[in-house]
């Protein structure tokens, strides 16, 4: 499934690229791309039980669209933001910064979703009202991933009485809906922090982009070797 998000930012970042050597303006078009990772982020949000596969693929390709216009654009937009002497350090920054936001981000969402998946699956079997030796064979909340494991579920499948082996879809299906719950609730918190960067995107102060083109590349060079040459006047 994260092919579909590639996709979307390989061709958004391609057109981005194409838009910033016409318009050289980046401030709405930034805030158009991280907008559309904001829709993209709330309907992988919405993702239920039966959510067809084609609206998480939907969801996916607008987050991987506004991934591929941002991340690009805002690297360009610094770079022309500073003196010429500077653009190493600043490429380096936003690659750190980049970084440590994913280290965290990823950190955070995990705690997230490794805390609760566990409390809405005991919550969900709950609601069962199972009998006690159903109840006892299942794995326990702190080893809810051995539920998506098919192995363990083979095993405890065979740890049940036969009178009670028809009420296992029924727990299957309310892991399901546990799992569904729990990323409603990390997609909603990624939602939020990416909505705050579309705010912050609508105050950036607007400055032209850099144009590389040939004349542009060949009096960098000539400047280049100007400064570069000896001078014998002194």
């Amino acid at each position: 499934l994260i092919t579909p998000l590639m996709v979307g930012m390989i061709v958004s970042s391609i057109v981005t690229g194409q838009l910033m050597v016409r318009i050289e303006r980046y401030r709405y078009l930034g805030t158009i791309g991280i907008a559309v990772m904001t829709g993209g982020l709330y309907l992988l949000s919405q993702v239920t039980v039966g959510t067809p596969e084609t609206d998480v693929v939907r969801g996916l390709v607008l987050v991987g669209i506004g991934m591929g216009v941002a991340m690009p654009l805002y690297v360009n937009a610094v770079q022309s933001a500073l003196p010429r002497q500077y653009l190493g350090v600043a490429s380096s920054q936003i690659q750190f910064w980049r970084n440590i936001g994913g280290t965290v981000g990823v950190a955070v969402l995990g705690s997230v979703l490794s805390h609760e998946l566990p409390i809405k699956i005991q919550e969900k079997i709950s609601s069962l009202n199972l009998p006690p030796q159903f109840a006892n064979a299942l794995p326990q909340g702190s080893s809810a991933q051995a539920i998506f494991d098919s192995s363990q579920i083979a095993a405890t499948r065979a740890n049940l009485p036969a009178q009670v082996q028809p009420i296992f879809d029924q727990v299957l299906v309310a892991v399901r809906a546990a799992l569904a719950a729990t990323t409603h609730d990390v997609f909603i918190y990624a939602t939020a922090v990416v909505a705050i960067a579309v705010v912050a995107s609508l105050f950036l102060k607007e400055a032209p982009l850099r144009a590389r083109g040939p004349r542009e590349v060949q009096q960098v060079r000539d400047a280049e070797a100007r400064e570069e040459a000896p001078s014998f006047g002194k």
